[in-house]
């Protein structure tokens, strides 16, 4: 065999390799989320990242980009293995948008991250923590962290191990990731997608949106560690943080619609597009 030979069949190996990671992922995505099927996620055209979770499953990732994109908005899923329907309703929206509505002024990159705790949610039953024990929303590198991390969780959960922060802040590869993809995406916007608790939550600057769907804002406070404290508060990214109401039920298809366009609206009227920040990602 030639070495031109070779490298081709090498890189057809990897290339059959990285679309059967995937397809071997919608067949637990399919068995384990509710209403989410294969061909849902098929449909989804998710990609391997490049890294892996603990137990080393694919972190998963899919962009949608218009030619003309103004915005970048990150929207995260299943940060919490246990709060199913985050991860699920993360698969409807990759679904939306690919058809954006008619009246976006300013088109938008999005990328989604489906499922950032894969073994948490894989594991029997689901988990909230990742398969270290870590919850992954209180480890990111917010001041202070080493001073107050471990005390809030040992004073204010109770050593709860449910909300376990770990021994450092992004000691885990899940969280790694996603602080990675902040500074390489540079998002203008994250959503973070959890459950059960029925309310919509912000952090960071802008004027929040006053509810999507039928969630009404409640801002609930930041805590050392989390998604909304690091990015909203510190980085300066706004988050919208949705807590649909069941972690183990999506809301109606037209709900989860409605939530969509509202963020769509929201975004037109609040997000605005400064100079360069079409450029070319780093």
């Amino acid at each position: 065999m030639t070495f031109i030979r070779l490298l081709a069949f090498l890189c057809a190996c990897l290339s059959v390799a990285s679309h059967a990671q995937p397809l071997k992922s919608c067949d637990e995505f399919a068995t384990r989320l509710p209403n989410v099927n294969r061909a849902l996620c098929e449909a989804a055209q998710l990609r391997p990242s490049g890294m892996k979770s603990v137990r080393g499953r694919p972190l998963l990732v899919r962009d949608v980009k218009p030619d003309d994109a103004r915005l970048r908005v990150l929207v995260v899923g299943g940060i919490h293995g246990d709060e199913l329907s985050s991860a699920a309703m993360a698969f409807h929206w990759i679904k939306l948008a690919a058809v954006p509505p008619a009246d976006t002024p300013n088109p938008v990159h999005w990328r989604f991250i489906p499922a950032l705790n894969p073994d948490g949610l894989m594991a029997s039953p689901p988990q909230r923590v990742n398969a270290n024990g870590v919850d992954l929303n209180r480890n990111f590198p917010t001041p202070n962290w080493s001073r107050d991390a471990v005390p809030y969780w040992e004073k204010r959960t109770r050593k709860d191990p449910r909300r376990w922060p770990g021994r450092t802040p992004l000691s885990e590869p899940e969280a790694r990731y996603l602080h990675d993809q902040m500074d390489s995406f540079r998002p203008n916007l994250i959503v973070s997608i959890h459950a059960p608790y029925g309310v919509l939550d912000f952090d960071g600057p802008s004027v929040p949106p006053s509810k999507l769907g039928r969630l009404y804002l409640d801002q609930v406070g930041i805590f050392p560690g989390s998604l909304g404290n690091y990015g909203g508060v510190h980085k300066g990214v706004p988050v919208v943080t949705i807590e649909l109401p069941n972690a183990g039920r999506t809301p109606l298809d037209a709900e989860m619609r409605q939530m969509w366009l509202d963020l769509s609206h929201w975004m037109n009227e609040r997000m605005p597009v400064v100079a360069g920040d079409a450029l070319p990602l780093r």
